[in-house]
């Protein structure tokens, strides 16, 4: 791999969705029909629509953002070396133009990329469309519009481990413990996410999960690239 990856130049992140309403009849009937059809193929005859609502919040169609956490190191070659989570949660119009706002202001330069664990089939894409659902100016770094496969300035941590082997699926869980970073997660999984939103309404307990999921995709590429894992001790959150 390239060793002379500028990590300062690197905007980590992750994303947790859920579904937009809190039950499938809350939807209005034209658009529980679209659901309907969208899922079709994956639901088959196993299970009817509203069975399978819990898991609407991976389409951004159907979902919704609750947050997004970020991380960046800072004086990466020194004994001062820090990395600085920062998160972005609540209602959605609202975190993503703080988010837009943080990509504009810092992380606008061509040598500025972002980097998540399946990024680029998920996060980056599901980013993207919610903003313009919600009638917001894609940021640069996230418009792909005209951009040639080598100027899309993002990095994915999966595709890097699928070493161009396309069919190769592996989580976030299993590359942290087979690489030896400690694990992600906490007391909480992605399929519990759309459930202590709705329900128990404890947006912290999401907000700390988003975030321990970006610190382990920093710590993934470090350990790509031969570098020592982040100490607790240079963790800030801001």
């Amino acid at each position: 791999m390239n060793t002379k990856i500028d990590f300062e130049k690197i905007l980590f992140l992750d994303i947790e969705t859920v579904p937009e309403e809190a039950d499938f009849s809350k939807l209005s009937e034209e658009k529980q029909d679209l659901f309907a059809l969208k899922t079709a193929y994956q639901r088959k005859e196993e299970l009817s629509p509203e069975a399978f609502y819990e898991r609407a919040g991976i389409w951004a169609e159907f979902g919704k953002i609750i947050c997004i956490s970020v991380g960046y190191f800072t004086n990466f070659n020194s004994k001062e070396m820090v990395f600085r989570v920062k998160s972005f949660y609540g209602e959605e119009t609202t975190l993503l133009n703080e988010f837009k706002n943080l990509l504009e202001t810092y992380f606008n330069k061509p040598p500025h990329v972002l980097c998540a664990h399946n990024g680029k089939e998920f996060d980056f894409p599901y980013i993207a469309r919610r903003m313009i659902i919600n009638k917001i100016v894609l940021p640069n770094k996230l418009n792909l519009f005209g951009k040639k496969p080598w100027e899309i300035p993002h990095l994915d941590t999966m595709e890097m481990w699928k070493f161009g082997d396309y069919k190769h699926f592996t989580s976030l869980k299993l590359l942290t413990s087979i690489l030896g970073i400690p694990s992600p997660k906490g007391d909480i999984d992605g399929s519990m996410v759309a459930k202590v939103y709705y329900e128990e309404k404890n947006i912290k307990r999401i907000v700390e999960y988003c975030e321990r999921d970006t610190i382990a995709v920093a710590q993934l590429l470090l350990r790509f690239f031969g570098y020592d894992l982040i100490n607790e001790e240079k963790i800030i959150f801001v």
